[in-house]
């Protein structure tokens, strides 16, 4: 399954929410809503810094992804951003795959 780098950062009113369901409680709600759209949390993390929760997950298709995305971000209560993540084999074989790329001028 392709694994995602969810960046999530609270607005004022989805901190108020963290703070009255707490943090495991919100951690339940994030996993069930992944696992129904087949996914599964590899990690989930709170921070402090540019974003307020880290999560890495694996997901069945970008579709499922995107969803999440969606519904997360239209909440209101929590900006989302989605990052596919990528294996050290894929890069290898996309460093071997040839393209007709040419630099600009060259």
């Amino acid at each position: 399954m392709p694994k995602y780098l969810n960046l999530a950062s609270y607005t004022a009113e989805g901190a108020r929410g963290l703070m009255k369901e707490g943090g495991s409680g919100r951690r339940a709600t994030v996993t069930k809503v992944i696992e129904s759209l087949g996914g599964k949390v590899e990690a989930f993390y709170y921070t402090h810094g540019d974003h307020d929760v880290v999560i890495i997950v694996d997901m069945p298709n970008v579709t499922s992804a995107l969803a999440l995305s969606l519904a997360v971000n239209a909440s209101g209560g929590v900006r989302l951003t989605t990052t596919p993540l990528i294996s050290p084999e894929e890069i290898d074989a996309a460093a071997k795959t040839t393209t007709a790329y040419r630099a600009p001028g060259a």
